[in-house]
């Protein structure tokens, strides 16, 4: 019998999940923000319903989906998935949030597992761990991921597009992790048993925001920009962007490891932009 994944949020993450998903044998389904995209997704073989957040999301959607992964972020008014939704997804045999190391704040660039207790400083994280908790509540289980990155989303790509920055924050690290390894912890905890445990799904190395461009330079054979000092940088970048730097941590995954067994394809910066630097693309700008 094929087994059904519905996926709140066929984004970026979702698409990847999605992908390896039905490599796997599984029949996907989920939600975009528009029909214009749906109408793509079903050419792929995804069946995608439009979901603004605000609508509640038509019963058939999610008619025999025993898995459903959200990776909606919550809004004003909490999580959009639980609030149009709740009560179809009680009956599903799995349920799966992804969400963020930002809820365990800032930590002085000390290591923090699934163990920290969570102490969010920015709203956005305030909202997460409250979504986080919802569906915990419903027995998901809950991902908590670092700054994502890919094809497309990379520091390959900014330098590429001439926009890379080297900021340097002494001491700043932060953890990431390759949006393949996100999809591959996901199909691992959906084959296995993982009701209501939280996972930090974040690769092996963190690392400053300078270094990792350093590299991608380095793998471009183009020169490095100059390090702008953490005093100069603030007025000039967005409040969303400062909030990035305001955590500081380094995030284990021992437990991804030890309790799915997800051996990370990407386990740090390093491989992963040096696949991404080996794709086809645009030659980058000088």
């Amino acid at each position: 019998m094929t087994k059904r994944l519905f996926i709140f949020g066929l984004g970026y993450s979702g698409l990847e999940i999605a992908r390896l998903a039905m490599a796997a044998g599984w029949s996907v389904a989920g939600t975009v923000t528009g029909p214009d995209k749906a109408a793509r997704l079903a050419a792929a073989g995804i069946e995608a319903h439009p979901f603004d957040g605000t609508a509640p999301l038509a019963a058939r959607a999610l008619a025999g989906a025993d898995h459903v992964l959200c990776t909606i972020a919550p809004g004003a008014t909490g999580d959009p998935a639980l609030r149009s939704s709740a009560g179809q997804l009680r009956g599903s045999r799995w349920l799966g949030y992804l969400s963020t190391t930002g809820v365990y704040g800032d930590h002085g660039g000390g290591w923090v597992d699934e163990t920290t207790p969570p102490r969010p400083d920015q709203p956005r994280s305030v909202s997460r761990l409250a979504a986080e908790a919802a569906w915990q509540a419903m027995g998901a289980t809950i991902f908590r991921l670092p700054g994502i990155y890919g094809p497309g989303r990379s520091a390959i790509d900014r330098v590429k597009a001439g926009t890379a920055l080297r900021i340097d924050k002494p001491g700043q690290l932060f953890s990431r992790i390759h949006v393949e390894d996100v999809a591959a912890a996901a199909l691992a905890a959906m084959t296995r048993p993982s009701s209501g445990t939280i996972y930090n799904v974040a690769d092996d190395l963190p690392a400053s925001n300078s270094e990792v461009i350093a590299y991608a330079c380095a793998l471009l054979g183009v020169p490095a920009p100059p390090i702008i000092p953490w005093d100069q940088a603030v007025p000039t970048m967005s409040a969303m962007a400062r909030s990035f730097y305001a955590g500081n941590r380094r995030v284990r995954n021992d437990r991804l490891k030890r309790e799915l067994g997800v051996t990370l394809r990407y386990p740090t910066y390093r491989e992963g932009l040096r696949a991404i630097a080996a794709l086809p693309g645009t030659p980058p700008k000088m």
